[in-house]
């Protein structure tokens, strides 16, 4: 038998069980005894391993561009106001002393003036709101108008303007006074006055080209063989190369590395190192090689071997020639332009009298337009680029 208080608490237990289940839950988990849990299992990644990408917050650098001296002149569309204006071609003749004006889209001779004596070159200014005709003899420069076409009246008196440049920063213009063997620094937007006189101490100074920041030029000496350097910022002379023959003109290669000159008396062109100050290649074109021109997608060099009445082009990538385009019957082609396109290369014929018209595509003659004697320096106004560095229409 079982005792009085046994009895009484077994009696209580039931009544729990019955009135609150919860209670035997409470009651079994509060009487039974502590498990220790075992440590948790780590999942395993059947996944085969691979890194998370960085978090997108560094700084990215892309790639640049190749830089391109000539990267303002690729476009083959003239730049407004001036696609307003008609294109001519200008053709100064020498001998004569006049300007033809060239229709290009009729191939026409549509007007006809007299300028200053022994015009070499026709110039555009460098911000091309007008033009200038170089007149060596006369010793003054003859403004045309663009809108025109003609001469406006005024006249700028400078000595024996052989050629005429313009810095790429615009802020000097550059008379070549190959008479006198120097160049003068004048300021175009102050009465052309004097600003400096640098010596070239070699018969024949009358072409050049600048550095692609602008900061120096080179110059051909013609009658002499030799190259010069020249501080465009302190306007000294800072340097010589030696090549030489007959060298003419000076183009500046598109990535701003090395310059290229026509050699008339050796027949092609020289590559000029203008920090070592040396000829490291030599590129056989023609007899009597001349004028230069870079080609619209700066890809090409063409030049004028006058003598011979042919223009070769050269690769850039790889400095050798790649075509000749002869001129049917002959001929004496000088200086080169393009039209805005690229698709024509105008030369004038300097002993015939005559203007030639090639496809840069075919490499063929497309016409030859008759005008004065001794046509020389001649320039396709307006044409593409940013600004002018003279000559007769270089741009950058």
């Amino acid at each position: 038998m079982r005792s009085r208080p046994v009895r009484v608490a077994a009696a209580i237990l039931l009544v729990l069980t019955i009135v609150s289940p919860a209670a035997v839950v409470f009651a079994v988990v509060w009487t039974a005894p502590v498990v220790a849990q075992p440590p948790p299992v780590a999942a395993v990644d059947t996944e085969p391993s691979r890194p998370l990408p960085a978090p997108d917050v560094q700084q990215v650098t892309l790639p640049t561009a190749p830089f391109n001296v000539y990267a303002n002149a690729m476009s083959s569309v003239v730049p407004c106001p001036l696609c307003e204006i008609p294109p001519r071609v200008y053709v100064p003749n020498s001998t004569a002393g006049t300007v033809d004006v060239i229709d290009p889209l009729t191939f026409k001779v549509i007007d006809h003036y007299a300028v200053g004596a022994i015009p070499h070159h026709i110039a555009p200014a460098w911000d091309m709101s007008e033009l200038y005709v170089d007149n060596e003899a006369s010793s003054y420069l003859t403004v045309i108008d663009i809108h025109t076409g003609r001469p406006t009246g005024g006249k700028i008196n400078i000595p024996f303007p052989y050629n005429l440049y313009f810095t790429p920063d615009g802020n000097k213009a550059i008379d070549v006074v190959e008479r006198l063997q120097r160049i003068e620094f004048r300021d175009p937007h102050n009465g052309w006055r004097l600003l400096g006189s640098v010596p070239i101490p070699w018969p024949g100074a009358d072409h050049l080209d600048f550095s692609a920041d602008g900061s120096y030029l080179m110059i051909s000496t013609e009658y002499s063989g030799i190259v010069a350097r020249v501080d465009v910022v302190n306007m000294k002379l800072t340097g010589y190369v030696r090549v030489g023959g007959l060298p003419i003109d000076v183009k500046l290669s598109p990535d701003g590395t090395l310059f290229y000159v026509s050699n008339q008396g050796r027949m092609g062109v020289s590559v000029i190192d203008p920090a070592a100050m040396q000829e490291i290649q030599f590129i056989p074109t023609g007899r009597g090689a001349h004028g230069l021109q870079i080609g619209r997608d700066t890809h090409l060099l063409y030049v004028s071997n006058r003598l011979e009445g042919t223009i070769s082009v050269i690769d850039f990538a790889t400095r050798r020639e790649v075509s000749k385009w002869p001129i049917p019957g002959g001929g004496s082609p000088d200086m080169l332009q393009l039209n805005p396109d690229g698709t024509q290369l105008w030369a004038s014929g300097r002993y015939n009298a005559t203007v030639y018209v090639f496809s840069t595509v075919t490499g063929l003659l497309i016409t030859k337009i008759r005008v004065g004697p001794q046509d020389h320096g001649l320039t396709y106004f307006p044409n593409v680029g940013l600004h002018s560095l003279g000559h007769n229409g270089v741009y950058r």
